[in-house]
Formats: C-alpha cells, structure tokens, sequence
C-alpha cells in the first residue's frame, strides 16, 4: 500500500497556450479534486519560450487558486524534451507525472496510470490509445500515422514491446528520472526515455486510455524535424549502444539553460 497523501508532481510543458489555460485550469482542479484522499499534488509548469501571453495567463489563472505550482520559464524555445527535463528537475514528489497542456488526454486519467503504477509495482505507467483496449478520437491523419508508424517500428526494434512509444502522458517513479538520461529536445524524447529506462533494467506498464484531438490551439510539432530524429533514433537501436551519460551530466546540462522560476505555495 502506497502511504497517504504521497506529494505527486505533475509537469506540465507548455508552449504558445494562451487561450487553453482556463480549460486546463480547470481539468486540473477536477484532477486535485479526484485524487485528494490520496495524494498530495504541486505542479511544475514549464514554459518553452512561449511568444504569446501564456505566461501572464498562468499567473492570472493559477495566482488566485489554493495551487502548488510553480512556473519555470525556459526563455528561448528548446522543445517538449527539454521543457520535461527541467519540469523534471525541479519536481519533489517520490511520484511524476507529465501530461499534455492542450489536454489531448484527460487529465483524470493520471488516476489511472498512478493505480497501475502503483497496483503492479512498475516503474513506468504510459497512457497507451494504440492498446487494443485504448482508442484514439479527432486526431488529425497526418499526427495519427506518423504516430502509429513510429510505435509500430520502435516496438519491432526495441528492446521494450509496447503499443505506444509516444505519448508523454505518463507517472514515474522518481527514482528512474533520477537514475536515467534523455538527450533528446523534442518529441521523440517520449521513446527515448522508456528506451533508456528499459535498458536500465525500469519496468513499463501500458494503460489502454483514449486520445482525444485538441479543441483548443493548434500542434505544435515541427513534422519534418519530428520524422528525422525518430528515423536517428530508429537507426541508433540497430547500432551498438555506446552507455548512458551519469545521472550528474543531465542536472549540468539543465542547469546552463538558464531559466527563471516563481513558485507558489512552495
């Protein structure tokens, strides 16, 4: 049994959402609602060098709530990789979750993959729409196949057999984010991760959950630049592995990025 009222960080990277913040607002209080019998939340916001006035919303939105958050602020965008390496960073919970800002999964489905973490003792619960018991509704073509198409092969050539190697919507121990290192900046840092957790001997546990298009905004994938490094990726787990950098060089790595960061309620 999991003790009551474990601190879970829940990291939420954020680029260029103004106009969704109330939405997400929203969905995380339903979300603080659903799991305070149980834990303790603080969420970690991690801005990407949005040009918009998603960070004044944040404040605006969040400064008037009973929150523990925080808003670290990148300055330049480096990309959804790092915008979870630094959330990561700067989480405390013994359990961290990330999740989409654009709320493609529901956030209460964090109740989910924390039960499951939790109920099988794994390291790792992904949220898994491409499960034979997920499901995935209003996504765009192009997203969906590239998706598919990018789990279908990293599940032939990893070493880790899942449906879905993309979602980063997801709960960790926090002792695997401390224990790994990701290099990747952009999205293909979701498969990297369970790639190096899985080569560090970290179990991974799949949710059948839905993925729901976006109502709000528009992607923010660069698809040219998404489709090179998941075909590097690709062709790196065919090549000899050369080992994983210290857990020490990715809090080096994170710290010349430079961000600035207000907390509330710390």
């Amino acid at each position: 049994m999991h003790a009551k009222h474990e601190l879970v960080s829940v990291v939420v990277p954020i680029f260029n959402e103004e106009d969704g913040i109330e939405q997400l607002q929203q969905k995380l209080q339903r979300l603080r609602d659903l799991l305070a019998d149980e834990f303790e939340l603080e969420f970690v916001f991690v801005d990407d060098g949005s040009r918009d006035h998603t960070v004044e919303r944040l404040k605006q939105q969040f400064a008037d709530s009973n929150f523990d958050f925080r808003v670290v602020e990148h300055g330049v965008n480096r990309g959804v990789g790092a915008a979870m390496r630094t959330g990561f960073k700067y989480s405390r919970g013994s359990l961290v979750c990330s999740i989409d800002a654009d709320c493609s999964y529901s956030p209460e489905g964090l109740k989910l993959l924390l039960s499951e973490l939790l109920a099988t003792g794994s390291d790792i619960a992904v949220a898994s729409p491409y499960h034979p018991r997920g499901g995935v509704e209003g996504v765009p073509g192009w997203r969906l196949a590239l998706s598919k198409a990018c789990s279908a092969l990293y599940r032939v050539l990893s070493p880790l057999k899942l449906y879905t190697y993309t979602s980063v919507f997801r709960a960790y121990r926090a002792d695997v984010l401390n224990n790994i290192t990701f290099r990747a900046d952009g999205f293909v840092s979701a498969a990297e991760i369970l790639i190096v957790a899985a080569r560090r001997g970290y179990t991974v546990v799949e949710v059948p959950m839905i993925l729901r298009g976006r109502s709000i905004g528009r992607s923010k994938m660069k698809v040219l630049r998404t489709i090179g490094t998941h075909l590097r990726m690709l062709a790196a787990l065919v090549l000899p592995s050369e080992g994983q950098a210290e857990p020490s060089q990715r809090k080096i790595a994170v710290e010349k990025l430079g961000e600035s960061v207000i907390s509330q309620r710390e």
